[in-house]
């Protein structure tokens, strides 16, 4: 038996709190990031695809597949994304030695420097948006986030933000 979804007053009031958050943050609080992902001519789903490749996690080569799984969008959705990204040289395509039907995805050097901006000037509109906050604000984000992420995670993603921007 399936669960029923939580559709409750005080859920869609968190989600809606988090939707005006998340657009004060991105959109508001400089927008450097957004303007650089249009500034490099690449759609939404090719960005997310270079940042996946990009992260830690993307060390090992990528199929297509799993990236469509992970975006919950088609094979050949990615494949057109791919192509293009090929095409600019910011990712490479080869064939997985086990399974010659299989193509794993690697990010170049220049996909990564672009990967890099992206990332570093994410990083700027966040900082943006917390050199907004009071010291209490800010503590009590970080537990809160803390909380909800786990600290682990956190500072995985913290220390590839950090990394980024000083390349």
């Amino acid at each position: 038996m399936e669960a029923k979804a939580d559709t409750s007053p005080e859920l869609r009031r968190t989600a809606a709190r988090l939707g005006a958050f998340l657009r004060h943050v991105f959109i508001f609080s400089g927008g450097e990031h957004l303007r650089k992902m249009e500034e490099s001519g690449l759609s939404l789903t090719q960005v997310k695809i270079l940042l996946m490749l990009a992260a830690p996690e993307g060390d090992e080569p990528y199929a297509g597949r799993d990236l469509a799984k992970r975006f919950k969008i088609s094979l050949a959705s990615v494949s057109r994304a791919v192509d293009g990204l090929v095409r600019s040289r910011l990712v490479t395509r080869v064939e997985d030695p086990e399974d010659r039907r299989v193509r794993r995805l690697t990010i170049t050097g220049k996909g990564r420097r672009l990967a890099d901006e992206i990332a570093a000037a994410r990083l700027a509109d966040l900082e943006a948006f917390a050199t907004s906050l009071t010291a209490a604000q800010r503590r009590k984000l970080d537990a809160a986030l803390a909380a909800m992420l786990g600290d682990e995670e956190i500072r995985a993603a913290a220390n590839q933000l950090e990394e980024a921007k000083r390349r």
